[in-house]
Formats: structure tokens, sequence, C-alpha cells
């Protein structure tokens, strides 16, 4: 394979500050997925303002409780470096935690301003994903969120791109690039969910949709990684929390579809 410089993690400095990449991908993936969004909102009736004013709550929080949710599955380490707990710029953020810190704001916020949850979120799962797909190469320009080692058959056959591969060549060894893995997973799941719009699904499948393909290409992309938040023992935070979200969501789908017989479609204003 072609050998390459790996790409520096900084991105520029501004004096004694310095700019990483993660950072930069990370608000421009908030920042695209605000933008399309918004534009669904609009079409579906909602104020214009309305998910700006969710986001200046639901964003902090989101990135708060990601950090939080990180430290409390990596407590073995921060409890003897107290003073890294806030070096989110590191990065050592957890997506399941971003998504519960989210999902509980929205929840509270669309209660207080009378707007259906369901609605809401039926409409941002497109954004989620486009927010995922992009956060996950903030991952790769800091060479974590990283497989195993990889085969000398493994760089043979692959058509993974030279330079995503010397990006993943750590210390002379180089890993499988999971990060890619799930970007294109959730690529495949945003085409799903552009193309249920059409069919029209009852109001909230489609955001239980997003769970589940989320879940389900989580828990086994999961396995892969080397840098796993645990439970206990070889338990996988990410994996457990994937199952137990895939089971609610199931649960919910068939409570709301054939219990409460909910009457309400995703373009029903």
């Amino acid at each position: 394979m072609l050998e390459l410089l790996a790409i520096n993690p900084i991105a520029f400095s501004l004096g004694p500050f310095e700019v990483r990449w993660y950072g930069i991908l990370i608000a421009f993936g908030i920042i695209l997925a605000f933008f399309v969004v918004q534009k669904e909102m609009v079409k579906r009736g909602m104020h214009p303002d309305f998910l700006t004013d969710l986001l200046i709550w639901a964003v902090p929080i989101a990135i708060i409780s990601a950090r939080i949710y990180y430290v409390i599955f990596s407590w073995d380490y921060y409890k003897n470096h107290p003073g890294q707990i806030i070096q989110i710029w590191e990065g050592g953020i957890a997506i399941h935690g971003a998504l519960i810190g989210a999902f509980i704001t929205t929840y509270v916020y669309t209660k207080r301003r009378g707007v259906s949850f369901w609605k809401v979120v039926d409409i941002a799962a497109v954004g989620l994903l486009i927010g995922q797909i992009i956060g996950r190469w903030g991952n790769f320009m800091n060479q974590e969120a990283h497989g195993g080692p990889v085969s000398e058959k493994f760089l043979e056959t692959t058509i993974i791109p030279d330079w995503i591969m010397n990006q993943m060549t750590i210390e002379g060894v180089t890993y499988h690039p999971t990060f890619l893995y799930e970007s294109m997973w959730n690529i495949v799941g945003l085409i799903i969910i552009i193309l249920l719009r059409k069919v029209n699904l009852k109001r909230g499948e489609m955001f239980l949709f997003y769970l589940v393909w989320y879940s389900a290409g989580r828990f086994f992309i999961e396995g892969m990684r080397t840098d796993s938040l645990y439970v206990i023992g070889e338990l996988r935070a990410a994996q457990l929390v994937s199952v137990i979200t895939i089971v609610v969501a199931l649960a919910v789908f068939i409570v709301r579809r054939f219990v409460q017989k909910v009457d309400v479609n995703y373009k029903d204003n």
C-alpha cells in the first residue's frame, strides 16, 4: 500500500489554542444537520425558530451528557486524573450519552411548547444520522474508535483507500477502520429513512426505525472495537444499550401501531 503521512489531528492554532479537526467535523455535522432538519420542519408546518430554540438547549446538554456518560464508564481512569474530565477537546465522548441527553431535552421542550414529540424526532432522525456520519470522521482524525489489527490478506484485498488505512496505522500496526464501517452503515440508514418519507409511515415510526437501525449496526461494530466502554467484565456498554434500545423501540412500535392504533401519519401537520 502507498505510504502516506498521517493526518495531523490539529487543523490550526490560534496562539496557545489548538483547533482540532475533531471539533471542526462535529460542528460541521451539527450545522449541516440543522439546515436539513430546519427545511423539513418548516415544510411540515412548524415555526422557523423552533429548531434554533431547541438546539440552544439540546446541543450543550447533549455534549455534556456525552462526556458524563464516557467519564462514568471510564471512572477507573478519571478518578485518578480528575483534571482531564473537562478536556473534551482531546476526545472521549459517547454518542449514546449525547442521544440520551438530546432526547430528554427534546421531550421536555416539546411538552412545554405543546408540540408533538414524535413529530419532532421523526423529522430529526435524518439530522441525527447526518451528524453521526460526519462526526465519525472526527474519530478518524484522532486515530481512535478503531478495531483490532488487520491481517496482511485484508490489506492486500481491501478496496478502502490507502489514505484511510494509513491514518489507521498507529505505531506500525494497521487497525480496522470501524469508524468508517459505522459511517457507511449510517449512510445506508439515511437513504432508507429518506425513502421511508414517501411511504408516509405513522408518526414516530421513522424515529423508531432510526433507533433500531443505528443500534443494530452499533452492536456488531462495537464488538470489533478496541476502545469500548465496559459495564461489568467483558460486557460492553454500547452493546448493552443497543440491545435495550432495539427491544424498547420494537415494543413501542407494536404498542403504538396495534394497541393505541395511532392514526397520524408522518406528513400530517
